[in-house]
Order: structure tokens, then sequence, then C-alpha cells
């Protein structure tokens, strides 16, 4: 099996060459054919070598991260980010599904980002969309507008202003739309709930996270029910009920 090609673009010095090292030791698939320390540098390697795979800082001098994807026409190689802190972009990135890795790089977690990368390769997954999503959500003022739903053959891209509402189903979610579309996504209601926090979103009940954006009526009563947009009622548990009063008057 051919090995995977990669980039290493990091303007620390430290940074670049402990990462290389644990690749060297601990993942014979990966060859690191070229390192580089900016933007500017990054771009030439990346250009000369044709990686299959960049590992990329995201805040470098002279040019960040996204500077540099952006000076790219077609992007034809994966991406990992890496940065030192919970960045700005994390919660793009996030929603977009794209890898990333916290400094200092943890073993565990940098096998488990490169076995997904290479789930992802399997199944012919394409970075282009991926990536036009997050450079989309960063344009919004730092507020992501569109998420990577992972359902069974992939992924689909959608508005999140476009949900309606989240319905647990075991270790799936079932994401309501508006127009009436029903997404099954292979990811868990508590894995959307913190995804989305800081967006305007609720878990009103154990098996419910809500928009509250698409709340069309709040009925009181012991605990209460909401009535959304598409017609659908969802009881409000009882221990949430005065939490969501306060949500409601943040709206």
């Amino acid at each position: 099996m051919d090995k995977t090609k990669a980039i290493i673009i990091d303007d620390e010095e430290g940074a670049r060459e402990s990462l290389n090292n644990i690749l060297n030791s601990y993942f014979d698939g990966i060859e690191v054919i070229a390192k580089a320390d900016s933007a500017e540098t990054g771009y030439a390697a990346i250009t000369a070598n044709k990686p299959d795979l960049v590992f990329l800082d995201i805040e470098m001098p002279f040019g960040n991260a996204f500077d540099l994807l952006a000076k790219f026409d077609k992007i034809d190689f994966d991406i990992i980010f890496v940065t030192a802190y919970d960045h700005y972009a994390m919660k793009a990135i996030k929603f977009s599904a794209i890898d990333y890795l916290l400094k200092p790089i943890d073993l565990d977690e940098l096998k488990e980002t490169l076995t997904r990368y290479r789930e992802n390769k399997t199944k012919g997954d394409n970075v282009d969309p991926r990536l036009a999503a997050l450079l989309e959500n960063l344009s919004h003022d730092k507020k992501p507008k569109k998420i990577a739903i992972p359902d069974s053959d992939g992924l689909l891209f959608i508005h999140l202003d476009d949900i309606i509402r989240c319905e647990s189903d075991g270790n799936y979610t079932l994401i309501k739309m508006q127009g009436g579309k029903k997404i099954l996504s292979s990811r868990t209601l508590g894995d959307y709930e913190t995804l989305f926090a800081e967006e305007n979103f609720f878990r009103i009940h154990r098996s419910h996270l809500i928009n509250l954006t698409h709340i069309e009526k709040y009925v009181k009563g012991e605990g209460g029910y909401v009535i959304m947009v598409d017609g659908s009622q969802v009881e409000v548990s009882r221990r949430k009920k005065a939490e969501f009063i306060e949500a409601l008057g943040r709206n």
C-alpha cells in the first residue's frame, strides 16, 4: 500500500519537529515529504510536492492558514488543522467536519484523527465541499451558518437556520428541516447539543433539541410544550422549564 505523502506547515520549529518525530515513530503509513514555516513557504512546498495530506497551523506570521488556502484555485489535498489554542475558527472547522489537533499534540488524538482520515479516503470523501463550507462559515462574522451532517452515504451540507428540531433515535439523530425534509444523522443528539452550543438551540427534553427561532407557540403547563413552525408539538421537560423560559426571554 502506498504511503500517504504529508507536509507539515508550522511557524514554530519545535512544533514541526515534534509532529515529524511522532509521525516517523508511530505511523509507518505516513511519509513527511516537506516542512514549511509560513503561508508563503507552505504554498511553495505544496505546489512543488503535491501532498496527499497537509498538517496546517492556523496562526502564522505574514498570513494564516486561510490566506494560504485562498491561493489555490483547487484544493486536491486533505487538511488537518493544528493550533496551540481554541482558535476562533474552531467552531467553523467543527461545523465543516474538518479535523483539527490542539497543541501539544496528543498521540491518541492523532491516532483517532488519522483513522478518520483513512476512513474518509476509503469512502471516497472529497475535501472540496467541506472546505467550501468552512470558508463560507468563516465569512459570516465568525458565526457558522453551514454544517456538515454525516449520514449513511457520506456528508450532507445544510444551513443551520433550516433546522427546526433534532430528535434522538438511539445512537442516531433525526433532523427535521423546513420544507419537510428529514435527515438521519449518524451522530448522537448529545453531539449536536455540544456542537450547537452558543447557537440558537435548546435541549428542551432528553430526546429533543429545538431551534428557538422556529418556535411558533409555547403552551404553559407543568412543563408545558412548544408548537414548532412545522406543526409538531414537543414536550418541555419539567426540570428544563425555568431554563427554557429564560432562554426564550433572551431570544
